[in-house]
């Protein structure tokens, strides 16, 4: 489906519900606002070191990324996002950050390198700032190395400003008796938690107002409800009910969302109402499905995850979305530095699933070609990373006038049509090696 597929019917600009973190969708309930104060605190105080933390889907990242597009010139940032690495990783991740190349430097030349550089920034009057998402994932060895950055000072100051985020563990790792000297240096701490009912309204016609709705009232009054009663405020699950409402309302032809399409994209998904959620995943493996139960119904596909050749894990297709990546909130969570943090999507109906990339560092390759969108055909092997997906069609035998693999109201394009339209065709680039992912 091309992604603006509701844009023109809803009268909006642009996609008011994507799950990528986009500053200028930002919601500042009361919570976020006092977050970002915080996090602007540690650009004018000297001793300035603040630890985030909230739930998976809270929206920390974005908060950040608000943060960052905000900051003085006059600053200096390095900004980590791949935390699951050892001390030396991190440390050569930091510099590379501020514009060196010290992939084989020992760690005594690390060290070295990095003090010098503080001390020269803030000669030449520029403060230095170290933003550190996905902190939970950082190993005592690397937290140790953080704290003893954040005591590089000169007579007078400090000279590292530091921003931690994180999921709840991180909280747990700083009040480790092993980490307290570290814990003594935090100067702020504050839990983003979820939004309340009222906030929930608020966010949800935020983004909608941002998207070019002005005052179309796009939902139903009666929805907001029961999106509160399956997302529990979480801004991510927000935005993936939301989105998979419109499509409903849209596929049955409505230019509002109804109580009914809320219904229809709570079945789609096959969620439960919040409270019953398990909200907390186990511990961490090459690959995770939530839930990971079979279905009651049987699958439309299976989605098989391999690396070497290897298979790690079967994913049951079932009307609806998916989506792959990196992060535990994932449906599908593949652990990989090469995987972005949301990689792509999978949707599936009756007729055809298709997959979508959701603008990943390394994207999705179908044959040796990189694919931004691709109709999935039985046997279809889409390299991800440094992993495969092997897609498998349990759908009944098809007659050939069911073979477009169209999606309903979904006129298809022939394939000079497919071309200008610049959607579902393979573009051909050079080979190139996955990079690690931030």
């Amino acid at each position: 489906m091309p992604e603006t597929m509701y844009i023109e019917p809803f009268h909006l600009k642009e996609l008011p519900f994507r799950l990528s973190p986009d500053p200028q969708f930002l919601y500042l309930s009361k919570q976020h606002a006092r977050a970002k104060a915080y996090m602007e605190s540690t650009i004018w105080f000297a001793d300035g070191f603040v630890v985030i933390t909230g739930e998976i889907g809270a929206g920390k990242t974005t908060l950040i990324e608000s943060f960052l597009r905000e900051i003085p010139q006059d600053v200096v940032v390095a900004q980590i996002n791949q935390t699951q690495v050892s001390a030396i990783d991190f440390l050569q991740t930091l510099l590379a950050q501020f514009g060196f190349s010290p992939f084989k430097m020992k760690k005594s030349e690390l060290l070295a390198t990095l003090n010098s550089f503080l001390i020269e920034q803030y000669a030449a009057g520029r403060r230095v700032l170290l933003v550190v998402d996905e902190a939970q994932n950082l190993s005592q060895r690397v937290l140790e190395e953080v704290r003893l950055l954040s005591g590089v000072e000169t007579t007078k100051e400090k000279v590292l400003r530091i921003i931690l985020a994180g999921q709840p563990e991180l909280n747990v790792k700083l009040d480790a008796p092993e980490l307290v000297q570290l814990n003594q240096r935090v100067r702020l701490r504050f839990h983003l938690s979820a939004l309340s009912s009222e906030e929930t309204v608020e966010y949800i016609r935020h983004r909608l107002e941002v998207a070019g709705a002005g005052s179309s009232e796009i939902f139903a009054p009666d929805t907001f409800e029961e999106i509160y009663r399956y997302t529990g405020g979480v801004p991510r699950l927000i935005n993936t009910l939301c989105d998979t409402a419109l499509m409903s309302a849209f596929t049955a032809d409505r230019n509002q969302v109804s109580a009914a399409d809320v219904a229809n994209a709570v079945a789609e998904l096959q969620w439960v109402e919040y409270a019953a959620r398990p909200h907390r995943l186990g511990a961490p493996g090459a690959a995770r499905i939530r839930g990971g139960r079979e279905p009651a119904l049987p699958p439309l596909a299976r989605l098989l995850v391999a690396e070497n050749g290897r298979t790690l894990h079967e994913l049951p297709l079932l009307p609806g979305r998916v989506i792959v990546g990196r992060t535990p909130d994932n449906d599908l969570q593949i652990e990989s530095r090469f995987i972005s943090r949301h990689h792509c999507q999978i949707t599936t109906t009756s007729h055809a699933s298709i997959i979508e990339d959701l603008n990943s560092t390394n994207g999705l390759y179908v044959r040796s070609l990189r694919v931004h969108r691709h109709y999935l055909r039985d046997g279809d092997v889409v390299l991800i990373g440094k992993h495969e997906l092997l897609y498998v069609d349990e759908r009944a035998a098809r007659g050939p006038e069911n073979m477009n693999d169209t999606l309903p109201g979904i006129p298809t394009l022939g394939h000079d049509e497919a071309t200008l339209a610049g959607e579902d065709l393979p573009v051909q680039i050079p080979t190139i090696s996955p990079r690690s992912q931030s």
